[in-house]
């Protein structure tokens, strides 16, 4: 017991060490330095890498079919039919996340693109290499939070989100205090970022 304990520990931190080193590998044509947003990468935990998108895409997911669900008779019916309905409800939120996650995918090259000295080559390779790895880094960390699910302690899911939030945190914390005391930033945006990561927490 005790050993399957500490192999499901083990996996659980494994995994999430993963999930840390690839927020800090850069987008592919990114070479420049982007703008600093405060308060953007404690809410995401990422710095323009392959996990910029993180796990949103599959959490709007979610949420729509749920939404869906309250009114769909058909829909809401699945997961009272056993387990084959709730993988149908699995299916399409995953399915639903892919088209999501591609979309902004796609909407945040196309922005990264517009910033000066950024991008090293802007066009069409650049938009179409730096969707495909967004959606691919995202459906990663879909199936990465499923496996510490099944293997690991815990919801994978649930931890990929702290870590993400917990582990920017003093970072953006210290950026908020330094741009605040520059003037840069409002002491009552500043306040409002603070709530905003205390009710994340």
């Amino acid at each position: 017991m005790k050993s399957e304990l500490a192999r499901r520990i083990v996996f659980t931190l494994g995994a999430l060490l993963v999930y840390r080193l690839g927020t800090y590998i850069p987008l592919p044509g990114v070479g420049g330095s982007g703008p600093q947003i405060p308060g953007v990468t404690v809410v995401t935990g990422y710095r323009f890498s392959i996990f910029s998108l993180w796990i949103m895409p599959y959490l709007s997911a979610a949420i729509l079919i749920q939404l869906v669900s309250m009114v769909s008779s058909k829909l809401s019916a699945l997961p009272r039919g056993g387990e084959a309905g709730r993988r149908k409800i699995a299916r399409y939120t995953i399915v639903l996340a892919v088209f999501l996650t591609a979309f902004q995918a796609f909407g945040m090259a196309s922005g990264l693109q517009r910033i000066p000295n950024f991008v090293n080559e802007p066009g069409g390779l650049f938009l179409l290499s730096t969707t495909v790895t967004l959606t691919g880094g995202t459906i990663f960390l879909i199936w990465l939070s499923e496996q510490i699910t099944a293997r690991g302690v815990g919801n994978g899911l649930a931890l990929l989100l702290f870590a993400g939030v917990a582990v920017e945190m003093p970072h953006a914390i210290a950026t908020m205090v330094e741009l605040t005391r520059q003037g840069t930033l409002s002491v009552e945006r500043a306040s409002l970022l603070a709530i905003l990561w205390v009710a994340l927490v």
